[in-house]
């Protein structure tokens, strides 16, 4: 359970990121896929411009919830799967 106020701040910034809906699809599809660069999340999402895009995982990155690895001039992301389970276990599912 979350017992301090930094637990309760970082839940807060998870469930204000997930609460966005291409944001929450952005974290399932990244629960499926490993390692996707900003272009293929926005082949797969289709809908989405790519400024909209870099927003969107900005603000999980932020929050914790996504980790990056840059190689040259791509940035490829993944779900932080200790910061998922603490925070939003159903994402893991």
């Amino acid at each position: 359970m979350i017992e301090d106020n930094a637990d309760i701040h970082q839940a807060v910034k998870v469930y204000k990121a997930l609460g966005e809906p291409t944001r929450l699809k952005i974290a399932l599809l990244l629960t499926e896929e490993k390692n996707l660069c900003c272009s293929d999340i926005g082949g797969k999402l289709e809908s989405v411009a790519g400024s909209t895009l870099s927003h969107h995982l900005k603000q999980l990155t932020d929050c914790g919830l996504l980790t990056l690895r840059k190689d040259g001039t791509y940035i490829y992301y993944s779900v932080n799967r200790d910061m998922a389970q603490k925070y939003a276990p159903y994402l893991l599912v």
